[in-house]
C-alpha cells in the first residue's frame, strides 16, 4: 500500500528529500508523474491511468506535504522500509489503506517508474 502523510504533519520538509521516486511535495505544490522518474510524455501507470507524465497535476493536499500514490512504492526496489516513515519526527507517514497494493505490485510500479 501507499503511504500518507496525516494532518499531524508538522511541515519540517524532512522526509520529501527522502523518497527515491520523488511522490513527495509540499502541500500547494503541483506535481508531475516525470519528476524524479524516468517517465516522459503520454503514459499508462500500472493502475490503468492515463496520464501525460510532463503535465502538472493538482496538489493533494494545500496545507501539508503530501503523497502522490500513484508514485509511491514504499521504497521497495530501493529500501527495507518506507523512508520517508524512518525519518517523519512525529510519526505521521503511515500505510494507506485505501491504496493497498502487494510487493510485487509495487517492485512493478517501481520498474515502470524507473527504467533502470
Amino acid at each position: 500500500m501507499a503511504i500518507i502523510i496525516t494532518d499531524e504533519c508538522i511541515n519540517c520538509g524532512a522526509c520529501e528529500p527522502e523518497c527515491p521516486n520523488t511522490a513527495i511535495y509540499e502541500g500547494a505544490d503541483d506535481w508531475k508523474y516525470a519528476d524524479g522518474t524516468d517517465l516522459k510524455g503520454n503514459v499508462v501507470l500500472p493502475n490503468g491511468t492515463k496520464a501525460n507524465a510532463d503535465e502538472d497535476q493538482e496538489p493533494v493536499s494545500d496545507e501539508i506535504y503530501f503523497i502522490v500514490a500513484d508514485k509511491c512504492t514504499e521504497c521497495k526496489g530501493f529500501h527495507e522500509e518506507p523512508q520517508c516513515a524512518a525519518v517523519c519526527p512525529v510519526d505521521c507517514c503511515v500505510p494507506d489503506d485505501d491504496n493497498v497494493e502487494t510487493d510485487e505490485e509495487l517492485l512493478a510500479k517501481q520498474k515502470f517508474m524507473h527504467n533502470d
